[in-house]
């Protein structure tokens, strides 16, 4: 007769290779998934994202102070035409690496009946002196911190600078973007109406 082993004294057999190998896949999975999360709300907070009511009449009702004094820059005198209205600052690199892109869209669509306006999100003193440096084709007005809530209500939650909107003849917002304006975004952005 066969007596089978006995086996309740023997050790278990532990596997530390394939253990760690478990551990370490745990570990990636984890890191991966929260890599993830992150770009993922990364990205939602780029996006712009739905415009209050009555954002649009709102903004059509506004008037601007300009850098260099005078007659103030007039929303609705702009109304009935398209618009690309981007909100910068002077201490935004993005902001100011785009302006001459806008500035030359501006002389190359102004014959269209294209209008570009530039809302400073800055301190009057700081913008009249860029723009000494760097003169602007296109009307700039002053908006400080109060550009910050229009764009909000334009659909910039984060408040995140560069920020465009494109308005068509008719006023209505057409197309938005959060972050720096790309050659490709103005000639798209050139054949909307």
């Amino acid at each position: 007769m066969s007596v089978p082993p006995d086996t309740s004294s023997a050790a278990p057999s532990v596997d530390h290779t394939a253990q760690a190998a478990r551990r370490r896949w745990l570990y990636g999975a984890v890191a991966g998934a929260a890599a993830l999360g992150g770009a993922g709300l990364a990205w939602w907070r780029l996006q712009p994202h739905a415009q209050q009511e009555g954002a649009e009449a709102a903004l059509w009702g506004m008037e601007f102070d300009t850098p260099a004094g005078g007659a103030p820059l007039v929303m609705k005198a702009l109304q009935g035409q398209p618009v690309l209205l981007n909100f910068w600052a002077t201490w935004c690199p993005p902001c100011v690496d785009e302006l001459p892109m806008l500035n030359t869209f501006y002389r190359e669509n102004a014959p269209k009946g294209w209008q570009v306006v530039g809302l400073a999100i800055d301190q009057p003193s700081a913008v009249r002196k860029f723009l000494g440096r760097l003169p602007l084709d296109f009307p700039v007005g002053l908006a400080g911190m109060g550009g910050t809530e229009l764009g909000r209500s334009l659909g910039n939650l984060t408040g995140g600078l560069p920020f465009t909107v494109v308005l068509g003849q008719g006023g209505r917002v057409l197309h938005r973007k959060m972050g720096q304006v790309t050659a490709q975004d103005l000639q798209q952005w050139a054949s909307l109406r």
